[in-house]
């Protein structure tokens, strides 16, 4: 209701007060109108360094950019809008070596001389690379098995077995169920979208069929993913996130939000023992209840985001001193990005380019060991986050305990013990961008194909899923990788206690060893 001269006190105090409570309000909801217009037309990136008050309007995000991900502040320079991009990796001047060349001559039209009609000898050559690619062929697989008797006593008859197959009395390879699982799970082309390939071919098959097809060979995985899950909580460091999986409620003819839980871990940045990886685990909801449960085995320190579920482990009974928590300090930085956006705070510029004065210090430890990495955080970040502390403080004190600035500084104060955990183990990371970046590829194939049909066709992509990013993570060709983990189980090559030779890392190592040895 809006205010009329006669409904105004009369005492400059309460004016005083009543103005800066008005402030405010207005600067609060200028904030959440600037975030939802961010929702729904900004940017998906924001790799800023710093924020530039003459350019804020501007969109100057690269969403092209390879990892780290959006929220690494990785460039230092003060006065840079955007990190400096790394060299682009191209094949400037030659082709990738192992590829293989098949070469195509073209003669002149005649080798004759024009002159003295005398045949021409071949005196050199020019020879150009280009990239080619053969269209994918389906094929028919025909396996024969001979039959062998005696002669002399017409009594023995011998075959060979018949080879098991993934799709018990289907018509179709563990190659084909790769390739397909390959599709939908690793690169988000949909069941509708294959069978509309596959009817190009000549070959009709229905989406129901593919959607069988994936979940056998997700419950042929089932044992691979939960050793893979089992071995990662071995570890002392565990990164989590969640993210909305819709999942179609059967006769209702609309959708539920569940959940994928991702747990991953990496210690790539400290050389250390963790392989890249990453399990995404299916829950039908977003309760404390849920990460309990799935963190029952888990003991050492979770890299989380500032999300309810998560702190009650700490206040659990049977977590409370088993699981440490260590906070995402770009978590925080976004919402100083988001004020200075809105309201082109001077201070939230200033929070904003203090932190990218630590990423550009992990930048320059990233790949030392944890000793190195902790005596350099010591040294050089700590000062820097102490003196961030301290002016957290001293302009909270100044300022409307509503606005946008006022929330972000009491998030990051509320957090900041989480926050700086970092500063005193090496093998720590100041984010939790190693689990946001496979968070990705579920947000694209989620955007493709809307929902999971049911929780079965969510616990499918979830194992699949975890698997095949898995893969991508160790630098691997997820359908190659597939294809043979598949092959190994299904013919029982590679029984259930020795399911670790599959996993990602290790098959990979197995490889690599049998090519040096070749």
């Amino acid at each position: 209701m809006a205010l009329r001269p006669e409904d105004l006190p009369e005492d400059p105090a309460l004016l005083t007060e009543m103005v800066l409570a008005f402030d405010g309000e207005i600067e609060n909801l200028r904030g959440t109108i600037a975030t939802l217009r961010s929702m729904i037309f900004g940017p998906r990136s924001e790799r800023l360094t710093t924020i530039v008050a003459e350019q804020l309007a501007l969109d100057l995000a690269d969403t092209g950019a390879a990892p780290p991900s959006a929220a690494n502040d990785d460039a230092g320079q003060k006065a840079s809008v955007g990190k400096a991009h790394d060299k682009a990796k191209r094949n400037i001047g030659s082709l990738p070596k192992d590829l293989p060349r098949v070469e195509q001559t073209i003669e002149p039209e005649t080798t004759v001389c024009p002159c003295c009609a005398r045949q021409m000898h071949r005196i050199g050559e020019d020879a150009a690379e280009v990239l080619d690619r053969v269209p994918a062929m389906l094929r028919v697989l025909r396996i024969i098995r001979p039959k062998y008797a005696c002669r002399g006593c017409e009594g023995a008859i011998v075959q060979a077995k018949a080879p098991a197959r993934l799709i018990e009395g289907g018509m179709v390879s563990t190659a084909l169920v790769s390739h397909i699982a390959v599709a939908k799970y690793g690169w988000f082309s949909t069941l509708y979208r294959q069978a509309q390939i596959l009817a190009g071919s000549g070959v009709a098959i229905d989406r129901q069929t593919l959607a069988r097809w994936m979940k056998q060979a997700a419950w042929m995985l089932k044992g691979l993913y939960d050793l893979q899950l089992k071995t990662m909580h071995a570890h002392k460091r565990l990164f989590c996130d969640e993210t909305p999986m819709p999942v179609l409620k059967p006769g209702h003819g609309r959708v539920k939000k569940s959940q994928f839980w991702a747990h991953a871990v990496d210690d790539r940045p400290w050389a250390g023992p963790a392989p890249p990886a990453v399990v995404y685990v299916f829950a039908g909801s977003r309760k404390k209840t849920e990460i309990a449960a799935q963190l029952s085995d888990f003991s050492g320190v979770l890299q989380v985001d500032g999300y309810e579920a998560y702190k009650s482990l700490t206040r659990d009974e049977q977590s409370k001193g088993r699981i440490a928590l260590a906070f995402c300090l770009a978590h925080a930085r976004r919402k100083f990005v988001a004020v200075s956006k809105t309201t082109r705070s001077p201070f939230a510029k200033e929070v904003v380019e203090r932190i990218a004065a630590i990423y550009a210090i992990e930048k320059r430890i990233r790949g030392k060991s944890a000793e190195e990495r902790r005596a350099a955080r010591q040294a050089e970040s700590a000062p820097i986050m102490a003196a961030l502390h301290a002016r957290l403080l001293e302009v909270r004190d100044g300022l409307s305990q509503i606005s946008t600035l006022t929330k972000a500084i009491n998030y990051t104060l509320a957090h900041w013990a989480g926050l700086t955990r970092f500063l005193d183990d090496g093998r720590l990371e100041p984010d939790t961008n190693i689990v946001e970046r496979p968070i990705r590829p579920i947000s694209l194939g989620r955007k493709n194909s809307l929902f999971a049909g049911d929780e079965g066709g969510a616990e499918t992509w979830a194992i699949l899923s975890s698997l095949l990013n898995t893969a991508k993570l160790n630098d691997l060709d997820p359908e190659t990788y597939l294809t043979d983990v598949l092959e190994r189980i299904v013919s029982g090559r590679t029984t259930h206690n020795r399911l670790g030779e599959l996993l990602a890392w290790n098959w990979k190592a197995e490889r690599e060893k049998a090519s040096l040895a070749a």
